[in-house]
């Protein structure tokens, strides 16, 4: 007989659901209802292939390990959408950041290497140390099997959560078209919403071509989301999505992005990073200039939303529902995920992108500087973004310097070799 927790993964693969206890409504659905197809695929479930491959016959529903509650997620709009009539030039800042989108748009299909293997066993390379039941009881009772399995499962689960997350900040973005009233601000945002979707798309090919699981959105994160998008102040979708949620989706891109040892992964994370470095810019500018003009009092509601988020994501995210899904009872494996170092490691460098961005916008009040102290993290507010985000736009230049580079030298081979094999074919005559 197989190790148990290799044939409690192998249910989920095969559509099994896990029903928890503390969700608001069970998850639980009929094998026949339809599951929401994440951006990116057709309403077969599949990925449209741009480039003449044949698509899998494996559907989005198959590959959820557990399925999602429902087949749409409906957020009531709030708020006013706002037309403006002043179309003399904008904020020079902003513009030269839109040109930037415009001058910076690619093609998922034609600048990432999608030739290249992954094994689903290890997708990513990094260390088993990295993963919650690593040197503990249930890891020594783990076959080499069972380790594949759960590494597996939680590349599944974090490029799941991204891909998620990818869709509402192209929710988001669409959101600020609408509702921000500077046209140079609509601008920029109609280049994100674009960008958005190339990620979503990215991340929802990687995960059904190369992973073959998905995972549902985490239950905090759609809070989060859930909160940014009701929120009737047009202002909102800018601190939630642009600075929180992309602020924590951009440090745990950077971690995988220096840890992998796997090249797909690498490239896609590298270049995804690379425009997320221009929507933070992009929230940076609008917010700063425009919470100088708030009261104290509107300062203090949108920090309370800030501590908030920071709190729920920190605690929160840890990826409970991959050892739930290998039998682990939820209180067990939240204490696992207390107790793993490299979650500890983890949470801090999360807010490395938050926290100065924060403070930079002009959020900084006595309540919020107690609540980063509290988090451990109140110093990185003196981190330089400018330096990250160039470091972030280096490393994929870097990329495709490197990419183009063996790609010359295997033109060049592939002449001489011809011209070689034509010389001696003339020396033969």
């Amino acid at each position: 007989m197989g190790s148990p927790l290799l044939e409690r993964s192998r249910e989920l693969g095969e559509g099994a659901m896990v029903i928890d206890d503390n969700a608001a409504d069970a998850r639980a659905q009929p094998r026949d209802a339809a599951p929401h197809l994440p951006v990116g695929l057709n309403r077969h479930g599949t990925y449209r292939s741009t480039q003449g491959e044949k698509e899998p016959s494996v559907s989005t529903h198959d590959l959820y390990t557990t399925a999602p509650g429902t087949p749409l997620w409906q957020v009531p709009a709030s708020g006013a959408a706002r037309f403006s009539w002043d179309y003399d030039d904008g904020r020079e800042r902003l513009l030269a950041l839109y040109q930037k989108g415009k001058d910076k748009q690619w093609d998922g299909n034609k600048r990432i290497d999608w030739s290249l293997e992954v094994d689903p066993a290890d997708p990513l390379g990094t260390p088993d140390d990295v993963l919650t039941l690593y040197d503990t009881p249930h890891w020594a009772k783990m076959t080499d099997q069972d380790r594949g399995e759960l590494r597996k499962h939680y590349t599944a689960w974090q490029f799941s959560q991204f891909l998620h997350g990818e869709q509402g900040a192209m929710v988001c973005a669409a959101r600020i078209v609408e509702s921000v009233p500077d046209l140079d601000a609509k601008f920029y945002s109609a280049t994100q919403t674009m960008d958005e979707a190339r990620h979503a798309e990215i991340y929802s090919r990687f995960l059904h071509e190369k992973v073959g699981m998905l995972y549902p959105i985490n239950d905090n994160l759609q809070g989060l989301l859930g909160d940014t998008l009701r929120d009737s102040r047009w202002d909102m979708p800018y601190l939630g999505m642009q600075v929180l949620i992309e602020g924590l989706a951009l440090a745990a891109f950077g971690m995988i992005r220096d840890t992998t040892t796997k090249p797909l992964p690498k490239q896609i994370l590298a270049y995804v990073m690379q425009d997320e470095a221009r929507h933070v810019a992009f929230g940076r500018m609008a917010l700063r200039d425009y919470y100088k003009q708030l009261s104290d009092a509107e300062l203090r509601e949108r920090e309370e939303f800030v501590i908030e988020g920071c709190y729920l994501m920190r605690d929160r995210l840890r990826g409970v529902e991959v050892l739930e899904n290998f039998g682990i009872r939820k209180q067990e494996a939240e204490e696992l995920s207390e107790q793993s170092p490299f979650l500890q490691l983890f949470r801090k460098l999360l807010f490395s992108r938050i926290v100065p961005c924060v403070k930079d916008i002009g959020l900084w009040g006595e309540r919020l500087q107690k609540a980063y102290v509290d988090m451990g993290v109140f110093e990185l507010g003196d981190s330089s973004l400018d330096l990250l985000m160039a470091q972030d736009e280096e490393l994929a230049e870097q990329l495709d310097r490197d990419r183009f580079a063996a790609e010359e030298q295997a033109r060049v081979a592939e002449v001489e070799e011809a011209m070689a094999q034509g010389g001696a074919g003339a020396s033969g005559d």
